[in-house]
């Protein structure tokens, strides 16, 4: 695997010449700010740079590249594959509702046949998480592993963009099928955040909008413990995200608020909340988080054996990167002390991200949690 990465920002680009790999690359990922994707800011370009890639990528909440955070950029990263083969496809989604649709109808347009591993990029605000992962795991061999990611949009939760080959629109739903042998894939998915108050029983609920906790408004218990925060939601929840136990005995998933409607007094969030589950608050560890992303890193390498990880994929929540602050680049730092320097690190920061508790389970939709898919081939 031959890799390859460079940033836009600022009206030029960080390494010059632009695109050595040229006709040479499979595959190049692009995470960007929202307004340069809207703007197709030199997109055109990259791929007359690299004319026989598929393009694909969304908007975020920070691009990550390297060990580096930065805003309003595109991190590129260019890949040719020594003997992997991919295959892309990608839907419309039109309603929230047909969420499940959309996965199943994704998994659906990819050929079987091979295939190893499913890469994932969401709209992230059009599209329940949790019901989109669901089309997509009962439509696809039991074999084959799942992760990805929500776009984003800062912490405006105003409008996301995702692209593959096309230019980048709102509401689109993107995979990258992965097949071959010699290709080897690590993932991980880990939070780090502290739970406090009682669980609550979610008395009311319709899929991704909570209603009532123990017969009571949501919405008003959240601004109870928000205080003066409240006056920022649904930005200010991010620090304060939900966890949600779905069944006893089952691991707990945590879900991030994505609007408010102060009307029905609702919430809504990246993922399922349903009824009959129980619920609580959490708050950030800051030793904890970066804990979380050493983890993330320590379970995709142990998926590569004694292979090295060549490639890994970063996919962090919004929540972590606005509680880290000038620490983000800490998470960062971790993976790439686990993971080593000869790993290609890109990625970005979102609005959810898709992987399995552990290697072999049920894929999940996740809030503020570090995700990482690592690659290689042998």
């Amino acid at each position: 695997m031959k890799v390859e990465q460079n940033v836009w920002q600022d009206g030029k680009w960080l390494n010059e010449p632009v695109g050595k790999l040229g006709d040479e690359a499979h595959l190049v990922l692009i995470f960007g700010g929202t307004a340069l994707l809207k703007e197709r800011k030199e997109l055109d370009k990259i791929k007359q740079t690299y004319p026989r890639a598929r393009l694909l990528g969304c908007s975020t909440a920070g691009e990550i590249i390297g060990a580096q955070v930065r805003d309003n950029s595109l991190s590129v990263t260019a890949i040719n594959f020594k003997s992997a083969k991919i295959e892309g496809a990608r839907v419309k989604i039109s309603e929230v509702k047909d969420s499940y649709e959309a996965g199943a109808k994704l998994a659906g347009s990819i050929e079987k046949q091979g295939l190893r591993h499913l890469f994932v990029l969401s709209d992230g605000l059009a599209v329940n998480g949790s019901e989109l992962v669901k089309g997509l795991a009962a439509n696809l061999p039991q074999n084959v592993s799942i992760t990805g990611g929500l776009s984003g949009d800062g912490a405006n939760f105003k409008e996301t963009y995702v692209f593959l080959d096309e230019a980048p629109a709102a509401r689109v739903i993107a995979a990258l099928g992965l097949y071959g042998d010699d290709l080897l894939i690590g993932y991980g998915s880990f939070g780090g955040w502290d739970p406090f108050g009682p669980f609550r029983l979610v008395t009311k609920s319709k899929g991704n909008v909570l209603y009532e906790l123990d017969g009571q408004s949501a919405l008003a218990l959240y601004k109870q413990y928000l205080g003066e925060q409240a006056k920022g939601l649904p930005a200010t929840g991010l620090l304060f995200p939900l966890e949600v136990r779905m069944k006893e005995g089952e691991p707990a998933l945590v879900r991030t608020i994505l609007a408010v409607d102060e009307k029905e007094q609702s919430l809504t969030f990246a993922g399922d909340v349903p009824e009959g589950s129980h619920a609580r608050l959490m708050k950030a560890n800051f030793d904890r988080l970066v804990d979380g992303a050493a983890g993330a890193a320590k379970a995709s390498q142990n998926a590569l054996g004694s292979f090295k990880a060549e490639l890994a994929i970063l996919i962090s929540c919004v929540g972590r990167k606005l509680v880290l602050d000038q620490r983000t680049e800490e998470e960062l730092d971790a993976v790439r002390e686990i993971l080593g320097e000869q790993a290609a690190l890109t990625g970005f920061y979102s609005y959810g991200e898709i992987a399995p508790f552990v290697a072999g389970g049920k894929c999940e939709l996740h809030n503020q949690t570090m995700t990482i898919t690592a690659l290689a081939e042998e």
